[in-house]
């Protein structure tokens, strides 16, 4: 269970994009690796995620890996490698380095296409939730059809949560302009179950995108009239 505190928050969201690219520090003094480099991409989105987690950094080396009065949060912590020869100390002060130099140059947010899957959850948290949630390998035991998941999904979306799904799957279908790469891209981001037998994958999210836009929550999974609802789960 995450503390009410939560001490590192900030850093252990940092540290699980290193989760994504092999759970070792590619880091080095003059260059930023791959896991760093997605961070600061959506941190450039929000630079006050990249000053709290220089500052839980800080908090850390001065307070020592080791030390009992953290010992808790630590444990809350990914645990990734340090390169041989070196500690996680040592790796932890060069990405503080890295955000401080990023902090002092803001950089502009990327309209490029993220490069790992945990970028795309980070660029992606609505629709993420929407995907892995409701439409996981396990959907059609919960529900007989898209319509009803559909259905559950938005009785129990605020109105900005709606809002942005909505713009998340417009700029999600504009960064991705193949079919071949949408579907491996909504696969990243935990769609298990293919759109109703067929419904293309771009029409399916542009109508669910409608969907969302309406700020309404349908009644018996069908009312919407459009394909995002139509048919039960089952081969495509």
């Amino acid at each position: 269970m995450t503390p009410s505190n939560d001490r590192f928050r900030e850093l252990r969201e940092l540290l699980s994009s290193y989760e994504e690219t092999g759970y070792v520090f590619d880091d080095t003094e003059k260059r930023r690796g791959v896991a760093l480099s997605a961070y600061l991409r959506q941190a450039a989105r929000d630079p006050a995620r990249a000053a709290e987690a220089a500052a839980e950094i800080d908090d850390l080396i001065e307070t020592g890996l080791f030390s009992d009065e953290i010992a808790d949060d630590v444990d809350l912590l990914p645990h990734i490698n340090p390169p041989r020869g070196e500690t996680v100390e040592n790796c932890l002060a060069v990405i503080g380095r890295h955000l401080r130099q990023f902090l002092a140059e803001p950089a502009n947010p990327s309209q490029s296409p993220p490069c790992t899957a945990w970028e795309w959850r980070e660029r992606f948290p609505g629709l993420q939730h929407l995907l892995a949630a409701y439409f996981h390998q396990d959907s059609s035991l919960e529900y007989s059809s898209y319509g009803e998941a559909l259905d559950d999904y938005v009785s129990g979306a605020s109105e900005s949560d709606l809002r942005q799904l909505a713009d998340e799957i417009r700029e999600f279908l504009i960064l991705n302009e193949s079919d071949q790469l949408l579907k491996k891209s909504a696969v990243t981001l935990g769609l298990a179950i293919l759109p109703p037998r067929g419904v293309r994958l771009r029409q399916w999210l542009t109508d669910v995108r409608g969907i969302a836009l309406q700020g309404t929550a349908p009644r018996g999974g069908s009312g919407w009239g459009v394909q995002a609802t139509r048919g039960g789960f089952g081969p495509s």
